[in-house]
């Protein structure tokens, strides 16, 4: 299936204002794009490309002051498969993990492993190791959290969200996570497009998050906020945490002004 997704974002600086952008996919699909990302600015500005430690694609940029509208759009190719399922995939024990898994076990900004560790081994500890564990803990998530668009608080971390028991697709992720890493398995944070493809229509476009947890070898999709293996997930960016992967960074103030994602299924080959 070939799937087309973009954005269009428009923000407001009091004046000149250095941006980092993560908006662009991760370079792993690179061979998978049909129709080449098109990234353009009204007012048109010059933009460079760079990767950060964990592999995305980064823009940089200097909105000047007011408006600047920030849009691109590609086209990309698609199994339409759901999400992988391995029911007897094992977890590593830490002194077999590869060296870069273990950044995903230490707490981050939003992910605070010293204050839920507790809570993870008290709800999990005696389950099974492995794929059942960490299901059981996206479980307890979907359950345990409300979702809530009103309510979401870009300052919200994983133990403010297990306490509160509300938020948005990143606090789910970030809980899940940080449970996971509480038990010693490697989980780390995403942020991309999942269109709504083989489910209701229900909602927006917007980005979406959802994590990916290191078992039997290999990283596997686990999805928190719905919980349920979907169709035609686009990776943009990877991160400890949303900290570490902001659609806009920005080093100084700016305003959003609107803001429009679109991920749906197009006819082609």
């Amino acid at each position: 299936m070939l799937i087309r997704y973009g954005y269009e974002i428009t923000i407001q600086c009091a004046q000149p204002t250095a941006l980092v952008c993560l908006l662009s996919i991760n370079e792993q699909r690179a061979a998978d794009i049909r129709v080449p990302e098109t990234v353009w600015t009204n007012p048109s500005i010059p933009t460079t490309a760079y990767h950060d430690m964990f592999g995305n694609v980064c823009r940089r940029m200097v909105a000047p002051a007011g408006d600047l509208t920030i849009w691109g759009d590609a086209t990309i190719w698609d199994s339409g498969l759901l999400d992988e399922i391995a029911l007897g995939a094992r977890e590593f024990p830490v002194p077999d993990l590869p060296d870069e898994c273990l950044v995903y076990l230490m707490g981050s900004r939003y992910c605070e492993t010293d204050r839920l560790s507790q809570a993870a081994w008290d709800l999990f500890g005696q389950l099974p190791p492995g794929w059942s564990r960490v299901q059981a803990i996206c479980d307890f998530v979907n359950n345990h959290i409300k979702f809530d668009y009103m309510q979401a608080r870009s300052t919200r971390t994983a133990f403010e969200a297990f306490n509160e028991r509300i938020g948005v697709c990143r606090d789910f992720a970030h809980l899940a996570l940080t449970l996971c890493r509480c038990l010693n398995i490697p989980a780390r944070y995403i942020n991309g497009h999942l269109g709504d493809i083989g489910v209701p229509v229900v909602d927006p476009m917007d980005f979406s998050a959802w994590i990916e947890v290191f078992l039997e070898g290999k990283w596997y999709t686990f999805d928190p906020r719905n919980n349920t293996p979907r169709i035609g997930r686009v990776v943009v960016a990877r991160g400890r945490d949303a900290a570490d992967i902001p659609l806009i960074n920005s080093f100084g103030p700016h305003l959003l002004k609107s803001f429009r994602v679109w991920t749906y299924e197009v006819e082609g080959v």
